[in-house]
């Protein structure tokens, strides 16, 4: 996660080279912008496991209801900064990738059981999922609250009020139940965390006044706010910064060739042109690793 505001460009699927099998429906307005080629690197895509190598694709579980990440744009295509980099790092492995949809908290089971070859979905790489998947990092994040404007949120005293969250996400699972820990031994009111399946819910009950504020990664909730015509407006700093990762079975040679072609993609430029096309350059890292959890 970044500590570093982002303004998102809303504007944007960048198609890459590799044909990526896009399903689901709903979404966000986007426009078209020129591809990139990307060829198949040999070297690299004989790394892959032969099992995914001899089926041609690569199956990616991902929640696309995380704005500008991931999500579905009118035609019911599943788009957004992670899926551009996805089918680039796809098409240099000479795979193509096919996205399915899925609850947030149930790709990693998935992962773990073999359903998907990896997980992507803006997972912030924290030493309590290395337990349970490997991770190959890709960009860095930061949490980031939005409230309605004026509504006088501070996020460090927040106690005893409603603060809206994807379930299953770090603001979820760590960040609030460290904060209602602070809550409670200064003798204060617990924050109300209500939680929602997908973040747009999330941010819709921050509109209609069911939530005072929400939590979520910094690109995010940029996006939120940019998308909400001047009724949302940041609710603090950005804080807390970490790891984005792509989730694969633990052991899987497969970390393997991810970190060696998106290596590749960040040498030759591509993944600077994917990032520019979302307004994502500050998050942008320079030399991915296998499990670079900070926390």
């Amino acid at each position: 996660m970044w500590r570093f505001a982002v303004v998102v460009a809303a504007s944007g699927a960048l198609a890459m080279s590799g044909c990526a099998n896009n399903t689901e429906s709903g979404g966000s307005e986007t426009k078209a912008t020129n591809p990139a080629k990307v060829e198949k690197v040999d070297a690299i895509a004989n790394t892959v496991p032969e099992p995914i190598k001899s089926s041609g694709k690569l199956i990616v579980g991902t929640d696309p209801s995380y704005p500008p990440n991931e999500f579905k744009d009118p035609a019911g295509q599943i788009i957004g900064f992670d899926v551009d980099l996805m089918n680039a790092i796809a098409a240099t492995l000479g795979l193509t990738p096919e996205y399915r949809a899925s609850l947030f908290d149930k790709i990693i089971p998935s992962v773990q059981g073999g359903n998907y070859n990896l997980g992507m979905s803006s997972f912030t790489d924290s030493k309590k999922r290395e337990e349970q998947v490997d991770f190959v990092t890709y960009f860095n994040a930061g949490s980031a609250w939005a409230q309605k404007v004026g509504a006088g949120i501070n996020p460090e005293d927040a106690c005893g009020k409603k603060i809206a969250v994807q379930t299953a996400t770090v603001q979820d699972t760590e960040e609030l139940p460290a904060r209602n820990e602070k809550c409670i031994k200064d003798g204060k009111p617990a924050i109300q965390v209500v939680k929602f399946d997908d973040q747009t819910a999330a941010t819709s009950a921050v509109m209609l006044g069911q939530a005072d504020a929400m939590s979520a990664d910094s690109p995010v909730t940029a996006y939120a706010i940019k998308q909400s015509n001047g009724k949302l407006e940041a609710a603090g700093d950005i804080f807390d910064s970490a790891p984005y990762g792509w989730a694969v079975q633990k052991g899987s040679p497969l970390t393997a060739s991810l970190q060696q072609a998106l290596q590749h993609l960040i040498d030759n430029g591509v993944y600077k042109q994917v990032a520019a096309n979302w307004g994502a350059e500050n998050g942008m890292i320079d030399k991915p690793v296998v499990n670079g959890a900070i926390n």
